[in-house]
């Protein structure tokens, strides 16, 4: 089953279910695909971008979060952070650092990088290994760490 006809779904049993925040948030991603899909290219949009669509997501949550908490507005972060729980149920099954740091440890030898000069040798690779399943971010800070230039 697509992520999109998945969400729908779980858009359907939300609504019978009462489940307002469910429905309200898998409303928001699932209009995100589907701006997405009319792009204009005519074509279906792919696993990736769905997994894109949803990692937007997260990341606006996230950031949501943070500011909230600075305000000290902490039922809105509450209800961000539910929202994030709800959107993470449809993402890959997130890498911990340590698992992200052993695929990077292996990108690294196989690419024969050894300074901070070769970090867009590994980036590349690595962001195709590891997108969705650990923030971008994170894996640069690891490159860099391991290459010597943080």
């Amino acid at each position: 089953m697509k992520l999109n006809d998945k969400i729908s779904e779980d858009m359907k049993r939300a609504m019978k279910s009462g489940d307002k925040l469910k429905l309200e948030t898998l409303r928001t991603v699932r209009a995100q695909m589907i701006e997405l899909s009319k792009r204009g290219t005519g074509t279906e949009i792919t696993p990736d971008e769905e997994i894109s669509a949803l990692l937007t997501a997260a990341k606006k949550r996230k950031e949501a979060i943070e500011l909230y908490r600075q305000a000290g507005r902490e039922e809105l972060a509450r209800q961000e952070e539910a929202e994030l729980q709800i959107i993470n149920e449809y993402l890959p099954k997130q890498l911990t650092q340590e698992e992200a740091e052993a695929i990077i440890d292996g990108i690294i030898s196989q690419t024969g990088a050894s300074s901070p000069k070769d970090i867009g040798k590994v980036m590349s690779p690595a962001m195709k290994e590891l997108k969705g399943r650990i923030e971008g971010k994170t894996v640069q800070e690891i490159v860099k760490r391991r290459l010597g230039a943080g």
